[in-house]
């Protein structure tokens, strides 16, 4: 066959087989790094199918200039010499991406995970790095060998289209080379990206996760390239250094959290856990949470949350810990807020993390995650399975249940729409063995900003496009609520209402460096509750969801959070902290602080709601703040770095 398509016209032939060529050499890699550390893998067909995603990403990354110079339309170039420094080009980068698997391979076992970039700053100082090569080269010679049979066969195997410029059909070989390149370019793109949807975002290596069964064997998934590629420039935990002491730096903060001393001889309240985190849901659309705004006149767009309002617990203060949904769902989930970048964005997100779900999953509890949106989408999938998520409901699987509308109920866009996937969400919990704990995430209230054709001339557009989005997602809600109260499980249950992140605003409040940070926390226990309904003028951020839910139930056990449990906690001592554009922004004390990293640039109170008038140097707290911010910042560094986020 290899015979008959070198005598082929067509250049895109030979790049078709030279990749699938490629595709041999990772997976004969995969394997090798399979049969390695076998005892510590699973290898499913999810691990195959997941393999071929980030394989095909790594290919194009590594392959895209050799594609380029093959299918370049000019017919000067198709000599013996161009196409034998083509093929010799093509040998030595997949080569070259052989021997990176291999001797990942014998690494993995020091490390649970692919190789990333923070490997040539892990041994930057190492100078016996020939001898370690040396020493793993005759233990591991049978990776010799592999590798030694592998690079002839690659050589011989390769395709060289046979074209004579001499005697070359430009009539057909110009459309062909035009058309093969005009191919080969969104292919490309796509296959870098991971897909073609606009819900798929750039894969990166925590989406490994969403194929592995386990954490470790996101190892099995990825391929060591990649893990390169991706986190080139992504090593963005950096240790400051601000205490050289570890219990001076733990005495003035620690996220560890250790059971309190009633808890211990107190039964663990095993409640149901309902989190709902809901898109761009900011605390700027909530009437009963503005109730000062417009002079008292403001009524907001959500009546529905505004009645569960009147049953609640929520907070004067409240905030998000990030901008995006990626920075959410760590914050939310597993109490990890957003520093410089995502944390799932990063190499940390292969460290041994937990949540909520991981954490009442070994309890005995029931767990699963919900979101309309197509498996991979956002990366929520392969967040939830690596923090302890045991099911994983989609847009697939609200398709299948003929319960539901299927794909007629799906946006168009992202996902599907929030009032028939909540009564989804709802339908489904009923199914699940009680104690469960389930989070569920919106997506109506998104840009493009569109709503149900039936809902046009009831929810109209107002003075921002999300308006007509939130009006609509807060009738879902309403209408999940009114479902849920219905079910045996709803008054053994803890509801969490939040956003992952702030939108469009439309007040100068609102507008500010700390406003756009102000998400809703409402906490409603419809249940018999210690607890009585109202706002506590309290601060609170979506990294104190965590261990308030936790403190709730008299959780018996140590975790990590970095947040407080808001009802055993004094109002004096909460706190919220978000960075943005390189300024981390610490509240407490009525005041919020803005610390570049080296020295606070500027302090406010919260009473100045524009942030007008910078108090540095004048306030009584600035030092205390400063030193708490340092060791919050530090403790999340250290712990990234070190992977330490599980006591």
């Amino acid at each position: 066959m290899k015979q008959l398509l070198d005598k082929f016209y067509s250049p895109l032939v030979a790049v078709v087989w030279n990749l699938l060529l490629a595709y041999l050499t990772y997976q004969v890699a995969r394997l090798a790094y399979y049969l390695e550390n076998a005892s510590y893998f699973h290898y499913t067909a999810d691990v195959f199918r997941g393999g071929l995603l980030f394989d095909t990403s790594a290919i194009l990354y590594t392959n895209v200039l050799w594609v380029l110079l093959v299918l370049f339309p000019f017919h000067r170039k198709e000599t013996h010499g161009y196409h034998r420094f083509c093929k010799w080009l093509y040998v030595v980068v997949n080569g070259l991406a052989l021997v990176i698997n291999l001797a990942d391979s014998v690494y993995f076992r020091y490390t649970l995970r692919r190789t990333t970039t923070t490997v040539f700053g892990e041994f930057a100082n190492e100078g016996n790095l020939g001898s370690i090569v040396g020493t793993e080269l005759l233990s591991h010679w049978y990776f010799v060998v592999l590798f030694v049979v592998a690079m002839p066969a690659l050589w011989r195997l390769y395709a060289t289209p046979r074209l004579d410029r001499r005697h070359l059909n430009r009539w057909g070989y110009y459309p062909v080379c035009f058309l093969s390149l005009l191919l080969f370019i969104p292919l490309c793109i796509a296959g870098i990206r991971g897909g073609f949807t606009t819900a798929v975002r750039p894969v990166t290596i925590s989406n490994a996760n969403q194929y592995a069964e386990r954490p470790t064997d996101a190892a099995l998934v990825l391929n060591t390239p990649f893990a390169l590629i991706r986190t080139i420039g992504k090593n963005v935990f950096a240790v400051p250094g601000y205490f050289s002491d570890e219990q001076q730096m733990a005495a003035v903060y620690s996220p560890i959290h250790q059971p309190r001393i009633p808890a211990l001889n107190s039964q663990f309240n095993k409640k149901n856990v309902v989190i709902l985190i809901v898109e761009s849901f900011g605390r700027e659309y909530i009437g009963a949470l503005n109730k000062t705004l417009e002079n008292g006149r403001y009524r907001g767009y959500t009546p529905c949350i505004d009645s569960i309002i009147g049953l609640s617990t929520t907070f004067a203060h409240s905030y998000c810990n990030g901008r995006k949904s990626i920075d959410g769902m760590p914050s939310i989930l597993s109490g990890i807020p957003m520093f410089v970048e995502p944390f799932f964005l990063t190499p940390a997100s292969m460290n041994k993390v937990t949540g909520v779900a991981g954490l009442l999953g070994e309890e005995g509890y029931e767990t699963a995650f919900f979101h309309g949106a197509q498996r991979g989408s956002m990366g929520f999938q392969a967040f939830a399975r690596a923090t302890g998520f045991q099911q994983y409901y989609g847009r697939e699987d609200f398709n299948e249940d003929s319960r539901f509308g299927g794909d007629d109920e799906f946006d168009g866009m992202w996902a599907i729409w929030d009032e028939p996937f909540l009564q989804y969400y709802c339908a489904k919990m009923d199914e699940m063995a009680e104690p469960f704990m389930t989070a569920v995430f919106t997506a109506s209230s998104h840009h493009p900003y569109h709503i149900p054709e039936k809902y046009h001339d009831v929810y109209t557009e107002e003075s921002l496009d999300i308006h007509k989005c939130i009006r609509y997602t807060d009738m879902a809600l309403g209408r999940f609520f009114q479902e849920a109260a219905r079910r045996p499980w709803f008054k053994n249950t803890i509801f969490v209402l939040t956003s992952d992140h702030t939108n469009q605003s439309d007040h100068a409040y609102y507008q500010t460096d700390l406003g756009g940070f102000c998400s809703p926390i409402i906490i409603y226990e419809p249940g018999d509750s210690i607890r009585k309904p109202g706002i506590q003028d309290k601060l609170a951020q979506q990294t104190d969801i965590l261990p308030t839910v936790l403190g709730m139930l008299n959780y018996p056990k140590p975790f990590l959070a970095f947040g407080i449990d808001l009802f055993n906690t004094p109002a004096d001592d909460t706190w919220a902290v978000n960075y943005l554009n390189g300024i981390y922004q610490y509240v407490k004390h009525g005041q919020v602080l803005q610390f570049d990293g080296q020295q606070t640039k500027a302090v406010y109170s919260l009473n100045d709601s524009l942030m007008k008038d910078n108090l540095v140097g004048k306030t009584p707290w600035q030092k205390e703040m400063e030193q708490e911010l340092k060791a919050i910042i530090q403790q999340y560094m250290e712990r990234m770095i070190e992977d330490r986020l599980i006591p």
